[in-house]
């Protein structure tokens, strides 16, 4: 394996592919990976709407409003019209304008930094290092957007008199930096930057790792068909690590406080407290409507991602 890994490392470098690819400038690449987010969340912003109404259906104890994500997208469409399912979109593609733009370019940049001379990729812990602090900066970068978005696409659920009713993502962090505070943009942000790091671990390294063997296998080329494999493969990890801290995170910004006392102390409080009275794989609820999301945005965010890099340097990079 490792033999027919090198040969296909020598003969990357002796097209071109690789250096030219290294030759991006770092801004291009920044925008690359903003345009590509925002190109998979115009898609998959119905799932991403649907997926937060049923996260926050039952709060506090009332009857659950949606039984299954099928139920909660008939009564968007019978309350709200098509256009309900969109809701939110302003806030969702500045999230990737932020998040992404941030998270991919600085991924790619310690990735080059940290390759080697002869353009092989640098060892995995290496990569799990590069995304870590990618995904960390990068939800920081993003929180607001990410505040934004939550409340946007939950204010129709709400009866009349309790929606905000941001009428765009410059309306809301507008109105919730003068009613609540500057700082309230930034509310949990400790367990949102803790999910993405293990999202970016998750789907940042498997892709390129599974693009890495795919490739050396000799089954595939550099093309669409390979770039989506690595994607699904990409997608499909990222569910089953991310989910146990996405169900921890969810359930702490849903929280309870009867008399002053929280619900929960932490994220490893609602951790243990899950896997006690629920059973170890309640920490996988909802596996497949979050895939539903997370997959087809992570396929579609990655072939744009290829296609804008083979482009630019198809046309700028002689």
């Amino acid at each position: 394996y490792s033999h027919r890994k090198k040969q296909w490392y020598q003969r990357r470098v002796r097209g071109g592919r690789m250096a030219s690819n290294q030759n991006i400038p770092k801004p291009v690449k920044f925008l690359f990976g903003g345009v590509s987010g925002m190109g998979a969340t115009v898609v998959v912003q119905p799932l991403d709407l649907l997926k937060n109404r049923m996260q926050l259906s039952g709060e506090g104890g009332a009857a659950r409003a949606h039984r299954t994500v099928f139920h909660a997208g008939v009564s968007v469409l019978k309350s709200e019209g098509i256009t309900g399912l969109y809701k939110g979109l302003s806030a969702g593609l500045a999230r990737q304008i932020l998040y992404t733009t941030t998270r991919v370019g600085v991924y790619t940049t310690l990735f080059e930094k940290f390759s080697g001379p002869d353009g092989s990729p640098p060892g995995f812990f290496t990569k799990a290092g590069c995304a870590l602090t990618a995904g960390g900066i990068g939800s920081f970068v993003g929180t607001p957007a990410e505040i934004s978005l939550i409340r946007m696409t939950a204010d129709g659920g709400l009866p009349p008199e309790k929606r905000r009713n941001y009428t765009s993502v410059i309306n809301a962090i507008s109105r919730i930096s003068k009613e609540e505070g500057v700082l309230t943009l930034w509310r949990g942000c400790g367990p949102t930057v803790g999910r993405a790091m293990v999202v970016n671990i998750a789907q940042l390294v498997t892709y390129s790792s599974a693009k890495e063997k795919l490739l050396a296998s000799g089954h595939f080329q550099d093309n669409v068909f390979c770039h989506f494999a690595s994607s699904m493969i990409s997608g499909l990890v990222t569910t089953i690590a991310s989910m146990p801290v996405d169900i921890c995170k969810t359930r702490i910004q849903n929280m309870k406080v009867v008399n002053g006392v929280p619900e929960y102390k932490g994220a490893v409080d609602v951790f243990l407290k899950t896997v006690r009275n629920e059973g170890l794989f309640s920490l996988w609820k909802g596996f497949t409507p979050y895939y539903a999301r997370l997959g087809p945005h992570t396929v579609i965010m990655f072939l744009l991602l290829e296609k804008l890099n083979s482009t630019y340097v198809s046309v700028f990079v002689k």
